[in-house]
């Protein structure tokens, strides 16, 4: 296998969009190469790090489909994060420094062959699969798909408004639940995914069953709710999936 080098090209800002205090997106014009949904390139740019001005760099998944040639991240102020806050305060003309191709391995190429397919996310842990919700491949092997986005508040549930465009598009097969850890949430549950898994809720709320012989379970979010998910999946049989032992479970740790 052939090793692909990254390079970094020139990008400009078209737009920035604040979700809440935290949750931001950026759109940047850029020579995008072709890539699979849910593959993640890196943002530089140049930082003040102990006195000096040097080039910061992170990954961040692309939300754009593979058909969109503008490049859209989905990314959260870290605490004393110093590119996250640099990114925040971008503008529409200014530069940033992409890596290119993209990268990465959370895709549904990596996915073995199931009926359900369950895309569960904390915070921007649900960039990643927007892309590949808005791909045919999606739709055309699994026949339910189910998207859980848990947040602390209410406010952090970024891209509503896509998700209910296209539960409306795949009525029949998409099933959108939104999880609200600190706050009352009318329109989904008011509690962590891990317990609403534990205690069953999470499935009477979709009305499907999480179960080895039909169910994969796509994981992406923060590292505590991957491993708690892990073992819960694990008592009922599913197994994290790799190429050389396939399995119920692929994840993708963000920070």
């Amino acid at each position: 296998m052939s090793i692909i080098r990254s390079q970094w090209v020139q990008g400009r800002v078209l737009k920035q969009h604040q979700w809440s205090e935290r949750l931001f997106s950026l759109w940047i014009d850029m020579p995008l190469q072709p890539f699979k949904a849910g593959q993640f390139i890196k943002l530089q740019l140049p930082v003040e790090q102990e006195g000096e001005v040097k080039p910061l760099a992170k990954s961040y998944s692309l939300v754009n489909p593979p058909t969109e040639s503008i490049a859209e991240v989905f990314y959260n102020i870290v605490p004393s994060g110093r590119l996250s806050t640099a990114l925040s305060q971008l503008r529409a003309g200014d530069s940033v420094e992409v890596s290119q191709p993209a990268n990465g391995f959370f895709t549904l190429d990596e996915v073995p062959q199931a009926e359900h397919l369950w895309m569960i996310a904390t915070g921007t842990g649900l960039g990643p699969y927007l892309s590949m919700l808005r791909t045919d491949a999606l739709w055309q092997r699994f026949s339910k798909v189910v998207i859980v986005h848990s947040v602390p508040l209410r406010s952090e549930l970024a891209y509503s408004e896509l998700l209910s465009d296209l539960q409306t598009k795949y009525s029949e097969q998409l099933s959108v639940l939104t999880c609200v850890t600190r706050e009352p949430n009318p329109q989904g549950l008011a509690e962590r995914v891990t317990t609403a898994l534990e205690s069953g809720r999470l499935e009477q709320r979709v009305g499907l069953d999480i179960h080895p012989a039909k169910t994969h379970v796509m994981l992406c979010g923060n590292h505590a709710m991957l491993d708690d998910m892990k073992v819960l999946l694990a008592a009922r049989g599913l197994q994290r999936h790799l190429r050389h032992k396939p399995g119920h479970i692929t994840t993708e740790q963000y920070f």
